[in-house]
């Protein structure tokens, strides 16, 4: 029998190779992040903000890249499919000097779903659903939305689309996937994965086993 104490043991993740070089971009801001919904699948457009972050993160990565002597032709370019992240990666290329569309797609990528949950702030279930809210708080990694996804679920996605990465790539994709990638590439406890910031105009980079963030 699961009880309290068990549901939310944390465990720490395999670690995976270390890539040679992996670059990471959340979309910018849309408003939805700005009022504190819940996104998931829901196809929700950059905010004037967001387009700014975007295009401000491309210019960051290629003084970074120019830095280093690195040829951003050089790498992959992948993105979720979601119109959020399409746009984030396209006014990124656009900011770095490339042309804008040419990038892959891989809905490996896409972020986790909230399910019925999506377009809500927690907020606004406070009261029809304060018992799943609090499961929720109790263990964040396993908990499952009504019809979505929990980080445990998405990991397995994340996984298998890290294990296909054997050059230099720069990834446009979401918050919840960041947390899962960064806890594979560097053996989180699962715990903490959920809970590590991801903020909208950083730019993230592994170089073998270092990461950080510009």
């Amino acid at each position: 029998m699961t009880t309290p104490q068990t549901a939310g043991a944390s465990k720490r993740l395999a670690k995976m190779h270390d890539p040679e070089l992996l670059i990471f971009v959340r979309h910018g801001q849309t408003d939805w992040n700005a009022e504190g919904r819940m996104q998931g699948h829901r196809d929700i457009p950059l905010n004037e903000t967001g387009r700014a972050q975007a295009t401000s993160n491309g210019e960051r990565l290629e003084a970074f890249l120019a830095k280093d002597g690195l040829n951003a032709e050089d790498f992959d370019y992948v993105s979720s499919p979601l119109g959020r992240t399409r746009v984030t990666m396209e006014l990124l290329r656009a900011g770095m000097g490339l042309r804008a569309d040419n990038y892959r797609l891989d809905d490996r990528l896409l972020e986790l779903t909230f399910g019925a949950w999506e377009g809500f702030t927690f907020e606004d279930l406070a009261d029809e659903e304060q018992d799943l809210i609090l499961q929720r708080r109790a263990d964040k990694w396993r908990f499952v939305p009504p019809g979505g996804e929990s980080y445990e679920m998405l990991t397995e996605r994340v996984r298998d689309w890290l294990g296909t990465v054997d050059k230099p790539t720069v990834v446009v994709s979401h918050g919840g996937v960041f947390r899962v990638l960064r806890g594979l590439l560097e053996g989180l406890e699962t715990a903490h994965v959920p809970k590590l910031d991801v903020p909208q105009d950083k730019v993230f980079v592994w170089h073998g086993s270092r990461f950080r963030a510009i």
